[in-house]
């Protein structure tokens, strides 16, 4: 899809009948709840009416520690849907998967690699979205992943409060497609208006970049967006990961080696026993009488 919704033409160019629909999901009798979650009373009203809204198959706006996302229940196909048709984008561009905590990889990715945990313990939570193979038992459809799921453990108190209610979150960021990100709750709501149900002001955003996005779906991570976590920074921890593997790849060598050398010379002890038993001047002889010495 191409293009932004117009209220006036109530459709996208070229949307087929199943779009058309999410649309009128979008329209029908949603009227959006703005809450400041930055005082714990708004805190705790603003996750219960997220909470429920998610459950319900509705789109919410939240802040994150790089810009402001919009997004649903990542086991929602249609949720995720409307949250693709809310900003203007198909499905070859798949959101994003928020997460509560580090736990919850292994239940959404598999095949993690050594350098991919190396990272999520050194930079999560923070700007850091990893690509990785998606454990191909999940029942979700996040767009055109091809096999992959992009996860990301946000640095804000807001989001990750909503993420630990709700479990994991289809997440992007809150604006309409060809504008820029959301620094705030006004700017998303003023681009994204009665599509979302919800919207949750935790303050202005950080204001810097969007998160670094690497691909850890191969031998070695692969930078596909540059971001907010700087490079070198991913270089440092891969450059150790990599000294970690060819240390223990050393010590297994050395350790087999020493088994060899082990076995080598067991064999070698028996080989010279078996060669001992089978000398024949090893062997015992008849006894031949012999006549003593007379004095």
């Amino acid at each position: 899809m191409t293009g932004h919704f117009s209220r006036d033409s109530d459709r996208f160019p070229g949307d087929s009948p199943h779009d058309c629909a999410l649309v009128d999901i979008l329209e029908s009798s949603i009227v959006s709840e703005v809450y400041d979650c930055t005082g714990p009373d708004g805190l705790e009203a603003g996750i219960a009416a997220a909470v429920a809204a998610v459950q319900s198959g509705q789109v919410i706006v939240l802040p994150t520690d790089t810009v402001y996302g919009v997004g649903c229940d990542a086991f929602s196909a249609e949720a995720v849907a409307a949250v693709l048709v809310a900003k203007g984008r198909g499905r070859e561009l798949p959101p994003p998967v928020l997460v509560p905590n580090p736990r919850t990889v292994d239940g959404l990715a598999r095949e993690v690699s050594d350098h991919a945990r190396a990272l999520i313990d050194a930079y999560w939570p923070g700007p850091l979205t990893l690509v990785l193979k998606a454990q191909t038992s999940l029942q979700w459809d996040l767009g055109e992943t091809n096999g992959t799921v992009a996860l990301r453990m946000p640095d804000d108190p807001v989001a990750l409060a909503v993420l630990a209610a709700i479990g994991p979150m289809a997440v992007t960021s809150a604006n309409t497609t060809g504008h820029p990100p959301a620094g705030t709750v006004g700017e998303a709501r003023n681009q994204l208006g009665e599509a979302v149900a919800v919207y949750l002001d935790g303050g202005p955003s950080s204001g810097g970049p969007a998160s670094t996005i690497l691909d850890c779906t191969g031998e070695l991570p692969v930078v596909l967006r540059p971001g907010a976590l700087e490079e070198a920074k991913i270089e440092t921890v891969c450059d150790q990961v990599l000294a970690e593997q060819e240390a223990a790849a050393a010590r297994e060598e050395a350790a087999v080696a020493a088994e060899r050398e082990q076995l080598r010379r067991r064999a070698q002890r028996e080989q010279a026993e078996r060669d001992r038993a089978a000398d024949p001047r090893r062997r015992p002889g008849p006894k031949i009488a012999g006549s003593r010495r007379r004095k």
